[in-house]
């Protein structure tokens, strides 16, 4: 049984009459009349009665009407999720994003994804900074990442979607928390709170990276798993640490916290989209496509 026997019964069981299900399929009677017949060989019962004046359905074939129209249905479904596909309407893209100052640039592209796209999934994982992310989407376990990365690597294709600044977060009783800004030298007595050195955080390298600039090496205090432990970390006194001015747009965590601009016309973190430059899925691209609206690259940058 194939989707042509299926779709003959069904005009059958529809008119109850062979001439005009033949008219409705655009077919001639006669070979409407065979495929009715090599269908009931195949099910080895009768579908239908026929006399010279009427054609009924036999029990069977009314238990039949049902399934076929399901079978059509199906068919049909199978057809435009095709089609929807190859347009990159349905589809799953995989993105990784990392800490605060990423929840609303993400925020941002689902809103659009939802409305514009509501056959293609994003699915989201939170704890996936720089390094990390750009081996998942490498290796292909990521299709989107937003990251602070100061280079992009081969084979990778990348857009910045903000331009983060950098912040020094301080507990609200430090002696510096009243200063209109700071130095990295202004903090090189100071305890620190970072993320661990196994997360792959480009934010902690570049930390590093600027202390080892102003003369020294930070003194960890303590390591944390995610951005907002630290700043709870530091919000009790444990020591200070560098994020950027976006990781406090929404607000949450503040309490307890002063945030303070480092000083300096370099201190600046681009955020970008990066994704597989030889990556065909059509949901990608749709996506990629939603992006250049949703975050548009800031028109300060010369990326």
């Amino acid at each position: 049984m194939d989707l042509h026997h299926v779709t003959a019964f069904l005009a059958v069981a529809e008119e109850l009459h062979f001439g005009r299900a033949a008219a409705r399929l655009h077919m001639a009677q006669p070979p409407l009349s065979r495929t009715i017949q090599q269908l009931e060989r195949q099910l080895g019962a009768p579908l239908f009665e026929r006399t010279t004046r009427s054609v009924r359905l036999t029990p069977q074939g009314a238990a039949l009407v049902d399934p076929a129209r399901e079978i059509v249905r199906s068919f049909k479904t199978a057809e435009r999720t095709v089609a929807y596909a190859g347009r990159g309407e349905i589809g799953e893209v995989r993105v990784g994003f990392a800490g605060p100052s990423s929840h609303r640039p993400i925020s941002q592209l689902a809103r659009r994804v939802r409305r514009d796209l509501p056959g293609v999934e994003l699915t989201l994982t939170s704890t996936t900074y720089g390094s990390g992310a750009i081996e998942r989407i490498q290796e292909g376990s990521l299709d989107l990442a937003i990251v602070m990365y100061p280079s992009v690597p081969v084979g990778l294709g990348s857009r910045v979607v903000a331009v983060n600044r950098f912040v020094v977060v301080l507990p609200e009783d430090h002696p510096l928390a009243d200063q209109d800004a700071v130095t990295m030298a202004d903090l090189a007595d100071e305890s620190w709170v970072m993320l661990q050195p196994t997360s792959g955080s480009t934010l902690r390298e570049l930390t590093l990276r600027k202390a080892q600039d102003a003369g020294f090496m930070p003194k960890i205090a303590q390591y944390a798993p995610d951005s907002w432990t630290i700043f709870a970390l530091v919000a009790a006194g444990v020591g200070v640490t560098l994020t950027v001015d976006t990781a406090f747009g929404a607000g949450p965590g503040q309490e307890g916290l002063v945030v303070v601009p480092l000083s300096g016309s370099s201190q600046r973190a681009p955020a970008r989209l990066l994704w597989r430059s030889e990556d065909s899925s059509p949901a990608l691209r749709q996506v990629l496509a939603l992006s250049e609206d949703a975050l548009p690259t800031p028109p300060e940058v010369t990326d």
